[in-house]
């Protein structure tokens, strides 16, 4: 999604309770800046993840650089489709990470 990455992954542990992680990295902006950024993501978390979210799974919300310019409809749009696509089993494909440099 333009605002954010979802990450979700099943614990597999037996426990049904959602967990929620966020992060916003250097590259958004300053600390006031990605501070603000994780504010509206746990917002939005609150909002959505109680009824569209996964029993048993991790969801790690990830703020990209254009997420903080996006109005809270939006945001919240995308975290719905978002997890509707992840409630069917559909998941983004696969990208290589950077074609001219090997993996560490």
């Amino acid at each position: 999604m333009p605002g954010f990455v979802l990450l979700v992954r099943d614990r597999e542990d037996g426990d049904p309770a959602m967990r929620v992680g966020f992060t916003v990295t250097k590259k958004v902006g300053n600390a006031v800046v990605r501070n603000r950024m994780k504010r509206r993501l746990r917002a939005l978390a609150r909002e959505l993840l109680p009824a569209g979210g996964i029993r048993g799974a991790d969801h790690v919300l990830i703020g990209r650089d254009g997420g903080i310019e996006r109005d809270h409809a939006a945001l919240k749009a995308e975290l719905a489709k978002a997890l509707a696509k992840i409630g069917r089993g559909e998941s983004a494909p696969s990208r290589p990470r950077h074609p001219g440099k090997p993996k560490r």
